[in-house]
């Protein structure tokens, strides 16, 4: 199955998208997390678009080829729900499955929160729904560690000239300590770093994380998950504990979560048929239509 690649206006900006699979079938749009970009789903997109599904997944402003619009405030959790609506649009779908990892776990907690009607079903991939952060941070001392470098991330500049030195070895390093031996290949890392390098990338990437505090605001807005929902957790998570997906339980059914032992944030690359298999599953039981 081929991947094209397109440029499509939505919300004020141009996202850069890849997508696969038959244009009659359901729309299933997959949203990476930091620090990635569409490659985040390479072992997933071609598996959904086989199964019948119309697969899109972008790379999120700020991202890669994606537009990246200046300020804090251009990255606030409701404009990147917007983004998505308006690919939901282009396609000319009425609703979309929506898969996130790590951030685009995020997008994907608010719109189906906020806007319902627009989602078909609802896969978060090592991503809490951001509400119980503040709960999760006051009694896990834990967690406040493993978040630290978000309040790195707030200070200004100097998260880019550190992460940038040295050929990004920072950031390559991260994605290599936290994930199981193997899971990224040199010539894989190689593609990150050309996504990385991009002009105003890297500041535009960090902002997601700086518009926090705009962000948490409107995360109120949004109550019970009442669309079909699922949870995919690595529990060998470095960077979120596994508390933070049990009281997202709360939004949605209380036996909504897949925990992955032998696998960590990045559960989707190292485990990927396994992954396939329960994403093709959720998807086929929430499918508008019959699939093949």
């Amino acid at each position: 199955m081929n991947i094209d690649f397109k440029h499509i206006e939505t919300n004020g900006v141009e996202l850069h998208v890849a997508v696969s699979g038959p244009e009659e079938g359901d729309l299933v749009i997959l949203l990476h997390g930091f620090p990635e970009f569409w490659f985040s789903w390479r072992r997933q997109i071609r598996e959904l678009a086989e199964a019948g599904y119309r697969v899109v997944a972008p790379d999120q402003r700020g991202y890669n080829k994606s537009d990246k619009p200046d300020g804090v405030r251009a990255y606030d959790i409701d404009t990147l729900r917007d983004d998505i609506i308006g690919l939901i649009r282009h396609f000319g779908h009425k609703d979309a499955a929506i898969i996130g990892h790590d951030w685009g776990g995020a997008v994907g907690w608010h719109l189906a929160g906020t806007r319902p009607e627009l989602v078909r079903g609802f896969v978060a991939i090592n991503m809490p729904h951001l509400a119980v952060f503040p709960k999760v941070m006051l009694t896990t001392p834990l967690q406040w560690l493993r978040s630290s470098y978000m309040l790195f991330f707030q200070a200004p500049k100097v998260p880019e000239k550190i992460m940038s030195s040295n050929d990004y070895r920072y950031m390559e390093q991260a994605l290599k300590t936290t994930s199981k031996k193997g899971t990224f290949t040199e010539d894989e890392l190689g593609a990150y770093k050309i996504s990385w390098a991009r002009p105003k990338a890297l500041t535009s990437m960090l902002n997601w994380y700086r518009a926090m505090p705009f962000s948490m605001r409107r995360i109120g807005k949004s109550g019970n998950i009442e669309v079909p929902a699922k949870i995919i957790w690595g529990e060998g998570d470095q960077f979120l504990s596994s508390k933070l997906a049990e009281e997202s339980l709360k939004f949605i059914d209380s036996d909504s979560v897949i925990w992955v032992s032998e696998a960590t944030h990045w559960v989707h690359q190292e485990q990927p048929d396994f992954v396939n298999e329960q994403l093709i599953h959720f998807l086929d039981k929430t499918a508008s239509r019959i699939i093949r």
